[in-house]
């Protein structure tokens, strides 16, 4: 691959997050922070049905700045040595660079590209500097990258209810459907070397009660039938109230 960057570390610098989806335009909760990895693309909640076999890395943001889970990137790439910070429990990292002039340095770490005051032993402050640093210094990012053929949102990413029937049934183009009972089977059975590879698709359950749907990331295929709303139901009826005793 030589000092060339990969198409997906492209696309998280120069696709549009948090601007309305042009597809959906008239929807609601339209904001594209999602970038599909194989479509190089920015989606929105209501485009996932239609990339759920993809690999698809949620964008979030941190004091107006684009993040993503450290855990999610780290599947990806190397993500040693860049400073990550917390968000609701979940570490994240800056996709791009926030130049910073300083015209002072103190003691203490500063990143590579930025300046800015790092806690040690960090020495980039977001994955864009790491990245600007590994091509000058060393020879690629290949030995950086990693090999993930799935990527998944988390089991909480809430999608919108508003989807038609014929958005559930649509696949994009270079779509692969794999069975839940063959995953594992499949991963195994890959060739190596191979750029052709068949990646994990997301169900989805439709829960009772609510206004969307939510992703289940271990393809769980359990359904919430009527009935078992209806026993859930009544196990959560009071019982009958009964008066303290007279004294």
């Amino acid at each position: 691959m030589g000092n060339q960057k990969p198409a997906w570390l492209k696309a998280l610098y120069v696709q549009n997050f948090f601007v309305p989806c042009s597809i959906h335009e008239a929807a609601k909760k339209n904001e594209k922070n999602i970038c599909c990895l194989d479509c190089c693309t920015s989606i929105c909640p209501h485009c996932v049905l239609s990339h759920r076999c993809h690999r698809l890395l949620q964008i979030r943001r941190y004091v107006y700045h684009e993040v993503v889970r450290l855990e999610d990137l780290e599947r990806l790439i190397d993500c040693s040595n860049i400073q990550a910070y917390t968000i609701n429990a979940a570490k994240v990292v800056f996709i791009k660079k926030r130049p910073q002039n300083r015209q002072f340095k103190g003691s203490g770490n500063y990143c590579t590209s930025c300046d800015r005051s790092l806690q040690e032993p960090f020495i980039h402050c977001s994955l864009g500097c790491k990245v600007d640093f590994v091509l000058k210094h060393y020879e690629g990012l290949s030995p950086f990258l990693r090999v993930c053929k799935t990527l998944q949102l988390s089991p909480d990413f809430f999608i919108p209810q508003d989807i038609g029937d014929d958005e559930m049934t649509n696949e994009t183009q270079d779509s692969t459907i794999v069975d839940s009972t063959t995953d594992d089977h499949n991963q195994h059975s890959s060739s190596d070397g191979s750029e052709n590879t068949s990646f994990v698709c997301t169900d989805y359950v439709k829960k009772k009660r609510s206004t969307g749907l939510y992703v289940c990331g271990r393809l769980a295929n359990k359904i919430i039938t009527e009935e078992d709303m209806a026993t859930s139901m009544i196990s959560r009826r009071k019982g009958i109230p009964h008066r303290s005793p007279l004294c």
